[in-house]
This record gives C-alpha cells, sequence and structure tokens, in this order.
C-alpha cells in the first residue's frame, strides 16, 4: 500500500506524540491536528489495515515497523528542510510549514543532497 500525503502526516504526528506522551490514542491525534474524530478514526483504521499500526484493546496506537520507518523518514525530512529554510532566512512558523509541504513530494536524491549540505553547514538542532 502506497501512503498519501494525509497517511504520512498522520505517522509522523503518532511518531511526535509518541516521543511527547509514550502512549497515544486517536483523540491525541484529533486534538494534535485539530481533525474530526471520524476523520481520525477512518484514517487509523486505513494505516492499521496497511500494516503501519496497530491499535490494543485500550485504544492505544502504535506503529509497526514499517510504520515507524515511514513516519522518521518524514520526520527527518520535516527537520532538515524547515532548518535549511531557517539557514535562509525564513521565518519559523512558514519555514515549519513549507517544510511541511516539502517533506511528501521530494525525491530521495535531493533530500540526501540537500541533507548532506545541511550537515556540512551544522545548522540542524
Amino acid at each position: 500500500m502506497h501512503l498519501q500525503e494525509s497517511g504520512e502526516m498522520y505517522l509522523e504526528t503518532i511518531l511526535i506524540l509518541s516521543g511527547q506522551k509514550g502512549l497515544v490514542r486517536s483523540i491525541d491525534v484529533c486534538d494534535h491536528m485539530g481533525f474530526s474524530k471520524p476523520s481520525v478514526s477512518r484514517a487509523i483504521h486505513l494505516l492499521e489495515d496497511g500494516g503501519y499500526l496497530t491499535v490494543d484493546g485500550k485504544g492505544y496506537l502504535r506503529l509497526t515497523a514499517s510504520g515507524f520507518d515511514t513516519a522518521k523518514k518524514i520526520y527527518e525530512r520535516h527537520q532538515v528542510l524547515t532548518a535549511f529554510l531557517r539557514h535562509l532566512g525564513v521565518n519559523e512558523p512558514i519555514a515549519t510549514d513549507d517544510a511541511c509541504k516539502m517533506e511528501h513530494d521530494i525525491s530521495d536524491e535531493t533530500f540526501e543532497a540537500l541533507k548532506a549540505h545541511v550537515a556540512k553547514l551544522e545548522i540542524l538542532k
């Protein structure tokens, strides 16, 4: 199953919330993303069916190995792109928003080149 941008955003959000809270439920995703419960529930079921996460009996979301790898990839792209845009002088809110849009469409080759450049600049927090 190929994930669309929205699926990647859900996985990234679950990864971030897991780091902050430990255990994550759908309601946490709703609150963080500002989406309705039915929208999040549908997305969670699609991600679960795709093998990207599991939901336990208490409603806690857990990323599978595939889900974790995808979320980690998107989050790394977000961090690198945000740092690079900030280095160019883009203010934080715009850099964050633009990085969020770019992280889903940039090719692996271009991202790896950009990541190497950012590493040389030593600008990643």
